[in-house]
């Protein structure tokens, strides 16, 4: 079965070190790794090596629900690529480009099965959205 691949992107306002910091840095993380303001990222913990884990707790601010959004790094290149595993085998390539003092992330990750595809692209894409303002207004 062929997998469907989903792209997201966001230009910020913000030079590449900086978008870099606040994307890799569980500190940041925090701030803005969630797609609505009725969610919330209250840890998150980056082990940013290959092989290297990633985990980000996701929640709704009531508690309602929450779940843990773990992956392995397979690639990391500083300020340029990050590439990791989900635990499902889904994998995921979050790319960094500089255009002169603003900077293009572009995310493409592997579908699920058990959500609409545009549904996907929506919440991943709200995330960014989120990244992009964090980053912009901090």
């Amino acid at each position: 079965m062929e997998k469907t691949q989903i792209i997201i992107t966001a230009t910020i306002s913000a030079v590449i070190s900086k978008v870099w910091e606040y994307y890799t840095n569980p500190a940041h993380i925090t701030q803005w790794n969630f797609a609505t303001e009725d969610w919330q990222c209250p840890r998150a913990e980056n082990d940013l090596r290959v092989g290297g884990k990633y985990n980000a707790r996701m929640e709704a601010k009531d508690g309602s629900f929450g779940f843990d959004f773990e992956a392995i790094y397979n690639e990391v290149v500083d300020q340029k690529k990050l590439t990791y595993s989900l635990a499902d085998g889904r994998q995921v390539t979050t790319e960094f480009k500089d255009l002169d003092g603003t900077t293009k992330v572009t995310t493409t990750f592997d579908a699920e099965t058990e959500n609409d595809v545009e549904m996907q692209r929506a919440g991943w894409q709200a995330i960014l959205d989120n990244f992009k303002k964090y980053v912009e207004t901090n």
